[in-house]
């Protein structure tokens, strides 16, 4: 069996709504998009990229889909991921998308969400989900995410959607990696242990 990981942006509230442009996810009034790109840092550069060259397969929710499919088949070449995401098998998951996709190698998920995505770890060796917040917390109720990678940034919005928010599923994470960089960005990687256990200090 495969694993399935996640990767989000946060804040260190917890905000992962439009990390990468003002006009990427307005819902809600959302007017704080495009909050990442000013706490980059070039000690992280490359890794990220690193990180993504062990995926075999991309799972994304319908929104993040479009995001992507409206950006990486026109991006310039000399950019990493444009041949690498453009090559790369993708998995849609939406109740309201229809075929055909526009993005080359996409493709929608039918039927059962629980069996549809165990089919792809039965399949491929390290599927991976970005953003795709709304079909994170699908996942995660379902206990389909294995790994979670983080990069959190130093900054707190105080509003936005969150990646644990209302209805998250109680688990216990173990901590596998971790980097500090120097303007206070810090990636974390958590594997899900399951569900926590509860007793009084002392």
């Amino acid at each position: 069996m495969g694993t399935l990981t996640v990767t989000e942006f946060i804040t260190l509230d917890g905000v992962a709504q439009a990390p990468s442009h003002p006009d990427e996810d307005t819902e809600n009034g959302f007017r704080f998009g495009g909050w990442q790109a000013p706490l980059e840092s070039p000690e992280n550069d490359g890794v990220v990229f690193e990180e993504a060259q062990r995926t075999d397969a991309l799972l994304l929710g319908r929104k993040t889909y479009d995001i992507f499919a409206g950006y990486w088949p026109f991006a310039p070449e000399e950019i990493p991921f444009t041949g690498f995401l453009n090559s790369l098998p993708k998995y849609v998951a939406s109740r309201t998308f229809s075929e055909p996709l526009s993005w080359q190698n996409s493709q929608l998920l039918s039927g059962d969400l629980a069996e549809s995505v165990g089919r792809l770890k039965s399949r491929y060796e390290e599927v991976a989900v970005i953003g795709s917040l709304d079909l994170v917390q699908s996942l995660l109720e379902l206990g389909l995410v294995d790994r979670l990678n983080l990069w959190q940034y130093p900054i707190v919005l105080g509003a936005g959607k969150r990646l644990f928010g209302d209805g998250t599923v109680p688990s216990v994470l173990d901590l596998v990696d971790s980097t500090v960089y120097g303007n206070g960005l810090v990636h974390l990687v958590y594997e899900l242990a399951g569900p926590p256990t509860f007793s009084s200090m002392g």
